[in-house]
């Protein structure tokens, strides 16, 4: 394993530069802090895959000639084709939920039955938008029965990222947005491709492991068949980064990975006051040869 990683081609540091790009929804665990520390370490390559996309942080501040971008979430692939295929049209369409009339309770609620009512398409996408903005801390949040269930955020004006909202459709020219597992994939990675995964965190703490993302969870299981994949990718010629919580579980899946450790605040927690710093880590699975 070579002593320090092929860069990658990123946008400018966060600290010094204009051009770093925000992603335009609300994101539990997103990535924009740590675009600096996260692109240090990824190597050079012709396309970066993503199998936990999420809000797109890493996507929006590199700078790879194509991505192939996947999350397990539908709802949210469905909202990035919509602003792929339909750029300022659905961005206008999509404002129209952005007044202080449905900045409320009773609208809230309403549009979010609704959002677990009706099928893809324009007015759900609108609606993930709707619902990110103005639920409760930027939470993604479903039930066992795939219903979006993040209560009210009581802000007093939620911000409508129409810039935001213009550079995703704009870079997104150069990818391909996929509603499948991690595995499914990273089985489509090739030799000069590069893989990014940003999974859910295992728990620093039975007490911290949250109602998931997804329906479907991820558990200690699927933790382990992430860490195996990413080391069989590497065998074949393929680097893969991964991002998690530094504690027993991962010093011991990720044990053939180079390991960059560094403090985080988390940025969770029902109390402001009970926000305190985590170890976090960054797993290299270099190439090899």
């Amino acid at each position: 394993m070579p002593s320090k990683p092929i860069h990658s081609k990123p946008l400018h540091s966060l600290q010094k530069s204009p051009k770093a790009i925000r992603p335009f929804l609300k994101w539990a665990g997103g990535k924009f802090r740590l675009i600096d520390r996260i692109s240090k370490l990824l190597p050079e390559g012709n396309r970066l895959i993503e199998p936990f996309m999420g809000s797109g942080a890493v996507f929006l501040n590199t700078d790879y000639d194509s991505y192939l971008l996947g999350d397990i979430n539908p709802d949210l692939i469905d909202l990035y084709e919509q602003l792929k295929q339909n750029g300022d049209k659905f961005i206008q369409y999509a404002k129209d939920w952005f007044i202080q009339e449905e900045n409320s309770k009773t609208a809230y609620y309403h549009w979010r039955d609704q959002f677990n009512k009706i099928p893809k398409g324009r007015e759900k996408s609108a609606l993930f938008i709707y619902l990110n903005r103005h639920g409760y801390n930027g939470l993604c949040r479903y039930n066992q029965s795939g219903q979006l269930n993040v209560p009210f955020g009581s802000y007093k004006k939620p911000y409508y990222p129409s810039d935001e909202m213009s550079a995703f459709s704009e870079k997104s020219k150069r990818a391909i947005f996929v509603c499948c597992s991690f595995n499914e994939l990273m089985n489509r990675a090739r030799r000069n491709n590069v893989v990014y995964c940003d999974p859910p965190y295992v728990p620093l703490s039975d007490s911290s492991n949250f109602t998931s993302y997804t329906k479907e969870g991820f558990g200690l299981d699927s933790q382990l068949q992430l860490s195996i994949k990413a080391y069989k990718l590497s065998e074949r010629g393929v680097p893969v980064l991964i991002s998690n919580h530094e504690n027993a579980l991962t010093k011991e899946i990720y044990q053939h990975a180079k390991i960059e450790r560094f403090k985080v605040q988390r940025m969770i927690s029902c109390k402001g006051s009970k926000r305190s710093e985590v170890t976090e880590l960054l797993a290299l699975y270099a190439a090899k040869n």
